[in-house]
């Protein structure tokens, strides 16, 4: 990285409108360090979506849902990457980058989904299912994915089905979306009973309590949700789907029914619209700080290892993915 880094001032305009001004002085010196050790290593962070806007506006290079940031994992140029998000992620941008250095700031950034299914389960699902194609979402552990025919994210998973051509598949772990998916295809879906522990809290309750506090409040639910929450959103899709529904219809108040750190990064971008916040958080995700960031492009916190034979085959999974 060449040329002169932002300064504090200029960088909290972009975020003045969700982090007060009390907050901010807490955050330069990790800010300020960390845009000199990323310019000094020849790194770059990737940050999704759910990460707080300290990170997401002020730190990261590159940002969005699952599915964009294991796009351009593979095509990032820096030697060294700092996932800011869950493991999973962590591992799905080593397997698109083997020969570079990929960090995770906290190893304890795990996910409920990942943690609801292992190789052996997928193992045992081929064999109760023969001939039954695998179609693992990339909320999983590289050895999952290793097990997998072809992974997929909430923003594609219909496509990926459907890419198939066979009648029926196996969809791990998400039993929410695998339902909500097999709702929209003619292809026949064997669910796996994993859960998000963010988005299985919505209920139907929430919606009644957020129509009437909210009159004319548009309801957007990520496909992680139960399918009576999809059912009842006036829009469900992925994170980034989210954003481009925001950008494209303009909606005069709007709630994201997801993690909510999602609404504080949408509405930098969005004065002009009101961001109702039921604020569920994921606690893995909040593990990921500006200190810690810091502390990992300092001291190579924490590098990512997958086994080679785990490894190819899950690359295998996700490059599939990637080419449709």
């Amino acid at each position: 990285m060449t040329g002169a880094l932002p300064t504090a001032a200029s960088l909290y305009e972009r975020v003045r409108r969700v982090i007060p001004p009390v907050e901010w002085p807490a955050f330069t010196n990790d800010i300020e360090a960390i845009l000199a050790l990323k310019r000094d290593r020849n790194a770059v962070i990737l940050a999704h979506n759910y990460q707080t806007p300290e990170i997401f506006h002020c730190v990261a290079d590159i940002v969005g849902d699952s599915l964009a940031l294991a796009r351009k994992a593979a095509t990032v140029e820096a030697q060294v990457i700092v996932v800011a998000g869950v493991h999973f992620m962590a591992e799905t941008a080593k397997l698109l980058n083997p020969n570079k250095m990929v960090l995770i700031p906290d190893l304890g950034a795990g996910c409920s989904l990942a943690d609801s299914i292992t190789a052996e389960d997928v193992r045992l699902l081929r064999q109760r299912y023969p001939g039954v194609p695998v179609v693992t979402y990339v909320n999983t552990s590289a050895a999952v994915k290793a097990e997998s025919d072809i992974c997929c994210t909430s923003g594609n998973a219909r496509a990926v089905v459907e890419s198939l051509g066979v009648p029926r598949v196996i969809m791990v772990p998400d039993e929410y979306l695998a339902i909500n998916v097999a709702a929209d295809t003619d292809v026949e879906i064997i669910a796996w009973r994993g859960h998000c522990e963010v988005h299985e809290r919505f209920t139907s309750a929430d919606i009644r309590e957020l129509r009437d506090a909210h009159p004319g409040v548009i309801i957007l639910a990520h496909p992680e949700c139960p399918p009576e929450i999809v059912a009842q959103a006036e829009f469900s899709g992925s994170t980034a789907a989210m954003l481009d529904y925001v950008e494209r219809e303009k909606p005069v108040r709007v709630v994201l029914l997801t993690e909510c750190s999602m609404s504080d990064n949408v509405a930098v971008a969005h004065p002009e619209i009101e961001f109702i916040r039921p604020c569920n958080l994921c606690p893995h995700m909040k593990r990921i700080t500006l200190a810690n960031i810091r502390a990992a492009l300092e001291e190579n916190r924490h590098e990512v290892r997958i086994a080679a034979g785990i490894a190819g085959r899950a690359r295998r999974s996700v490059e599939r993915m990637l080419s449709l």
